[in-house]
C-alpha cells in the first residue's frame, strides 16, 4: 500500500491552483468544473457502436497517433461510413481481406493526408488492426448495457480493477495499459486514470513514483493519490493533465485555440515547495 499522509491531497490542491492562475486567459473555477467533475452521463455511450467509437478515438491518444490518424482524415468520425456507423458486428465481418482491406479502404475512400507508410508496425496499419480486433471484441456483448455489466464486475472491486485494462490490452491490438485506461476513464468510469507522459512526468517530478516507473505503477500511484485526498482517480488524472498539457479541449475561446502556456517543470518546481518532493 502506498501511503501519502496528506501529499496526495496538496498535490491536487496545488494542480487546480496553478490551472486558475490562468484566469485571464479563460481557466474559471466553473470551466475547471466541467472536466474535473463531468458526471456519467455526458461520458457515457448508451449504444455498444458508440462503445466501438470511443475505442477508436481512445486508441489514438498516443504519441504520434492522433495527428497521424485523425488529423488526416478530418477526425475518427470520418470513419463511419465505412466502419457500418461503428456497429462491431458489422465490422467484424466486413473485411475479410484482414487490415490490408481495411487500410486499403481508408485510402481510396477518405484519402488521407500525409505519407502513408505499410510496415506492419506503422501507425496506419497497426491501426487497421485496432479497428478489427476492437470489432471483434466487442462483438460479444448484445448492447451497451451489458458490455457495462462486464466491466463493473472489475470496477466494483479495487483488487480486480487493474485486470481489467491488462485484459483489454490483449484482446484489442495497440491499445496498450494506458490507453485501455483512457477508454474506461472518458466513458464515466471514474476510478480509472491514464498513466500518460504528462501525468508520469509531474508524479515522478514530484517523488511519488520513480523516474523509469511502469504505467501500470503510476496507475496504482493515481488511485492511492485520490484516496489520500478523497477524490476520484478521473480527477486526479484530469486535474494533472491539464497541468502538463494546458489543452482545455472543450473550450476553444480559452487562450489560444483551447490551450494556456502551462509548463510541467514550473509546476513541479513550484509544488515541491510546498508538498516536499522525495527521491524514490
Amino acid at each position: 500500500m502506498i501511503l501519502l499522509q496528506g501529499r496526495g491531497k496538496a498535490v491536487c490542491t496545488l494542480a487546480r491552483d496553478y490551472l486558475l492562475r490562468f484566469e485571464d486567459e479563460g481557466v474559471s473555477k466553473q470551466v475547471l468544473r466541467t472536466y474535473l467533475d463531468p458526471g456519467t452521463a455526458t461520458l457515457r455511450p448508451t449504444t455498444l457502436s458508440g462503445v466501438y467509437k470511443r475505442l477508436l478515438e481512445s486508441a489514438q491518444n498516443a504519441n504520434m497517433r492522433a495527428g497521424v490518424i485523425g488529423g488526416a482524415i478530418g477526425g475518427v468520425g470520418a470513419l463511419g461510413p465505412l466502419l457500418g456507423n461503428f456497429e462491431p458486428l458489422e465490422v467484424s465481418q466486413k473485411f475479410p481481406g484482414g487490415w490490408q482491406e481495411v487500410l486499403d479502404s481508408i485510402v481510396r475512400e477518405l484519402a488521407p493526408r500525409g505519407e502513408i507508410r505499410r510496415t506492419p508496425r506503422s501507425i496506419w496499419p497497426l491501426y487497421c488492426r485496432t479497428i478489427l480486433s476492437g470489432a471483434s471484441f466487442l462483438s460479444q456483448f448484445s448492447d451497451a448495457t451489458d458490455f457495462y455489466r462486464w466491466v463493473q464486475v472489475f470496477d466494483r472491486d479495487h483488487r480486480t480493477r487493474p485486470a481489467l485494462p491488462l485484459l483489454l490490452s490483449q484482446e484489442v491490438d495497440g491499445l496498450g495499459f494506458a490507453l485501455s485506461c483512457d477508454f474506461f476513464k472518458e466513458m464515466g468510469f471514474f476510478n480509472f486514470g491514464k498513466p500518460d507522459v504528462h501525468v508520469k512526468g509531474i508524479l515522478s517530478g514530484l517523488g511519488f513514483i520513480p523516474p523509469a516507473a511502469s504505467d501500470f505503477v503510476a496507475f496504482k500511484t493515481i488511485i492511492a493519490i485520490a484516496k489520500d485526498a478523497n477524490l476520484t482517480p478521473y480527477y486526479v488524472d484530469k486535474v494533472l493533465w491539464l497541468v502538463g498539457s494546458g489543452r482545455f479541449y472543450n473550450h476553444p475561446e480559452i487562450g489560444r485555440s483551447g490551450r494556456v502556456p502551462t509548463k510541467r517543470a514550473d509546476f513541479v518546481e513550484w509544488a515541491s515547495d510546498s508538498i516536499g518532493a522525495r527521491s524514490l
